[in-house]
């Protein structure tokens, strides 16, 4: 049996998913006709009390859309340096937007509000690019899935209220924070101006994400998602898969967060194993102990048994749990773990 760890995005839909996309009542979306897109709009911008939402075909797309509406050529946004939008999106910020990044050297992808606003250029300095947005990454993916402390997180939102700026979240992951009790809906929708959230991450939905905000912005976001190439048509057949994921697969992501811690204890038990990030929700980060032991080796080592997992760069190695893995995979996987050496 293969067992795939590469990433939460390689589920499959569920019968009754499958079920609910094939029953879906559906229209031409790019004139605002689909139904059923409306519902899941509708529905995710209550879930999280804000004013409305906007269905994108990608994460990247719905995050590109938010930099470029809250930004022009030439400004700047702070982020983290682990930062998704900086390291995962293809240069997309300043390809699409103009826009460059001031990168700032946080905790696993995680940055204080001190160090924010220590990145804001001065405004009247034209010399160095306009600060304009802050993005937030949460859960952060190359900080092993952490969760931002929501106290932090008020902070940031002073700071930027204090300087003018918009505040992002790239909510890929805000479902397993969620989880894992780091926030509320509401808090979110009160403390960003956009936030966008995935629906085929931890919720195995086969597509789809979604940008949430004010009328205004997704008035503006629908505008910047056809220049993108973001307009869908049948799209409820898709929208369908995210209404039943919301319904049927939040309340299970701790089933995934308990593999993953126990993956990350057993990695820490391993003499080969240097590193292992604190574990807080479905992903597994860590390091081995080179030289004595390379990446590609337990990659090898671990594809032979039919277990995959990801490298990173920088020697980082990646496991991440999601709704496919299964409680007879887990058992296999801690036991194959359990007799490797290198």
């Amino acid at each position: 049996m293969e067992i795939n760890l590469i990433s939460d995005t390689v589920t499959r839909p569920t019968p009754g998913m499958l079920k609910a996309m094939m029953q879906a009542r559906v229209g031409d979306d790019v004139f605002k006709e689909d139904p059923t897109v409306t519902a899941l709009e509708e529905k995710v911008a209550a879930y999280f009390g804000m004013e409305s939402a906007l269905f994108f075909p990608s994460g990247t797309m719905a995050n590109q859309t938010g930099i470029k509406y809250h930004t022009r050529p030439g400004d700047q946004l702070i982020c983290d340096k682990y930062a998704h939008v900086y390291n995962y999106e293809g240069g997309g910020v300043s390809f699409n937007s103009g826009v460059s990044c001031k990168l700032v050297d946080g905790e696993r992808g995680m940055m204080r509000a001190e160090q924010v606003e220590d990145a804001i250029n001065p405004p009247d300095f034209y010399h160095s690019p306009r600060t304009r947005l802050v993005c937030i990454e949460n859960t952060t993916n190359k900080g092993g899935g952490a969760c931002w402390d929501t106290e932090e997180l008020r902070k940031i939102r002073a700071v930027c209220d204090k300087h003018g700026l918009a505040l992002h979240l790239d909510g890929a992951r805000i479902w397993n924070a969620l989880a894992n009790g780091a926030g509320t809906p509401a808090f979110f929708g009160e403390t960003f101006d956009t936030i966008s959230v995935c629906l085929s991450k931890g919720l195995g939905c086969p597509v789809g994400s979604l940008l949430v905000g004010s009328r205004e912005a997704m008035d503006e976001a629908l505008r910047i998602r056809k220049v993108l190439g973001g307009g869908m048509r049948q799209a409820g057949y898709l929208a369908a898969a995210g209404i039943y994921a919301l319904d049927h697969h939040i309340d299970r992501l701790g089933e995934d967060h308990q593999k993953a811690r126990e993956i990350g204890e057993l990695l820490s038990s391993l003499d080969f194993v240097r590193y292992v990030a604190p574990v807080e929700t479905n992903i597994v980060i860590f390091e081995l102990d080179t030289p004595r032991a390379s990446d590609s080796d337990l990659v090898e080592k671990l594809g032979q048994q039919g277990i995959r997992l990801i490298g990173m760069g920088q020697g980082k190695l990646r496991m991440v749990t999601h709704l496919d893995y299964t409680d007879r995979m887990h058992e296999r996987v801690l036991e194959i773990l359990s007799g490797i050496s290198l």
